[in-house]
């Protein structure tokens, strides 16, 4: 299923193939009332539709846009990445376009790279490589401009100076760090100092990472693991990789349903990562990170994510929920005392049949009647739970 970043049904549908066949091809050719950015990013997911019709309708109607419609597109951070790379690739598009396309953030690092080694105008090369951190977090682009034959003499200099000062010297990471450091970015560059950076784990990947971490060292309580667990933070095989991140992956299409390319792209870096970056990541990260660290196999590294300073009683309440978390950390969560005083968390708690039972024996106490009763009748749970659940309702009406 190709995904979608308007909000708007009708484009959703049209785009996910759930609209009729003449909607969609009413969409490809231009004849609905959309908004330019709506309009904009259907005719670039209709243009490699399989229905061919559709698919030359779109195409058709994009060569016939106005090409200041596109350049303010091309300017907008409300533009959606695919039609932003779709404005970067296309050849007929003017300078000005592909420019404002190349200053974007948005612009996915990608489609500069795939612009850098197609572009015949050395100038385009010039301001690609104005963005040194685009370039140390996607080298692929300054494999690219140095691949371009019609690259200019300052466009090489840059790109070889960034390619050398990070990733052919001894101590590239450190030199990133220094540079973060200076940003403000202090987490981030802690991160990439201690990182093991080995084969299956590049700087790429580590800088990749480092825009999801918020917690420095400074603010971090050890005290919850003892020593002895360090021993669960064993060194993981390439098959236990892959293996973790496939089962990690597929928690999450259970949860949230389907998964956007870049979102995967995260997961498998994370995932591949060693233990024990994972664990210092899920104390770190942002809440995108901890989303993915909290179904990690390795329990030492899910609950790691409950000890990060920056979770809040929301997400809690949505982890406790989840039932592809390890019992440990929802046990965790119940013994929690501030947590253990909001009800949405110890109700969520209580429903979910992960929960261990003298977890939830112990919570039960706390939940209103009206619950009980409910939870009494609910088949998803254990039916411990449920036969719990329904001699205290009883007590509490006298029955």
């Amino acid at each position: 299923m190709t995904t979608t970043s308007s909000t708007n049904p009708a484009v959703q549908a049209i785009i996910e193939g759930a609209a009729p066949h003449q909607a969609r091809l009413a969409a490809a050719s231009g004849l609905l009332p959309l908004p330019q950015s709506d309009l904009l990013e259907v005719l670039v997911a209709l243009r490699q539709s399989e229905d061919l019709e559709i698919a030359a309708a779109a195409k058709a109607t994009l060569d016939n846009q106005d090409p200041e419609d596109l350049l303010g597109a091309a300017r907008s951070d409300e533009t959606s990445v695919a039609v932003l790379d779709y404005l970067a690739t296309h050849s007929q598009n003017s300078r000005q376009i592909q420019e404002a396309v190349i200053f974007n953030n948005k612009t996915s690092d990608q489609a500069i790279a795939g612009l850098a080694a197609d572009t015949s105008d050395g100038s385009l090369l010039d301001l690609i490589t104005i963005n040194q951190q685009r370039l140390i977090r996607f080298p692929k682009i300054i494999d690219a401009i140095l691949a371009n034959s019609d690259r200019s003499a300052e466009a090489e200099r840059r790109a070889r100076e960034t390619k050398r000062e990070f990733f052919e010297k001894e101590r590239g990471a450190q030199q990133i760090a220094q540079e973060l450091r200076t940003r403000g970015k202090s987490a981030a560059a802690e991160f990439f100092e201690s990182t093991d950076l080995t084969e299956g784990f590049s700087i790429e990947d580590a800088w990749l990472i480092a825009e999801h971490i918020e917690v420095s060292d400074a603010d971090l309580d050890n005290s919850w693991l003892p020593s002895e667990r360090y021993e669960e933070l064993k060194i993981e095989t390439p098959e236990e990789h892959a293996a973790n991140f496939k089962r990690v992956l597929e928690f999450e299409r259970i949860e949230l349903g389907e998964v956007p390319a870049e979102r995967v792209s995260l997961i498998r870096r994370i995932m591949f990562m060693n233990a024990r970056d994972r664990m210092k990541l899920a104390m770190k990260g942002d809440r995108e990170a901890r989303s993915i660290l909290i179904r990690d196999p390795n329990r030492v590294v899910a609950t790691a994510v409950i000890h990060n300073p920056r979770v809040r009683d929301q997400e809690v309440e949505n982890i406790a929920a989840m039932r592809t978390v390890a019992d440990e950390v929802l046990r965790l969560i119940a013994l929690n005392r501030n947590w253990a005083r909001s009800y949405p968390i110890i109700h969520n708690l209580v429903r979910n049949p992960r929960t261990p039972i003298p977890t939830v024996i112990s919570t039960l106490p706390r939940i209103r009647t009206k619950d009980l009763k409910h939870l009494a009748q609910n088949r998803n749970v254990p039916e411990a739970t449920r036969r719990q659940a329904l001699r205290l309702a009883q007590t509490r009406s006298g029955e």
